[in-house]
């Protein structure tokens, strides 16, 4: 399968640029290469992998226990579908 290398470019970044703020209720840290843990008020919510351009959403405190949810190219969706999913439980 060809990808137009102008395509790839236009994709947005895979990380986020920058941390949460310290005051903000959604936080993550970096834990592996490519993986995110995602706390909500403190408690984990679940944790986002970066999988080549796409930001694959698990919903759960435990990684091995975690539920697919959503993917997503956009970090403040993945970030949102955690808490949305949070609120139903």
């Amino acid at each position: 399968m060809y990808v137009d290398p102008e395509t790839l470019r236009a994709l947005p970044a895979r990380r986020p640029a920058d941390a949460a703020t310290r005051a903000s209720r959604i936080q993550w840290d970096l834990i592996g290469d490519a993986r995110y843990e995602v706390r909500i008020g403190g408690q984990v919510a679940g944790f986002i992998d970066v999988v080549g351009a796409v930001y694959v959403v698990l919903s759960g405190s435990r990684y091995d226990r975690a539920e697919e949810v959503v993917q997503t190219l956009v970090w403040s969706t993945a970030t949102a579908a955690l808490d949305q999913n949070r609120s139903r439980s």
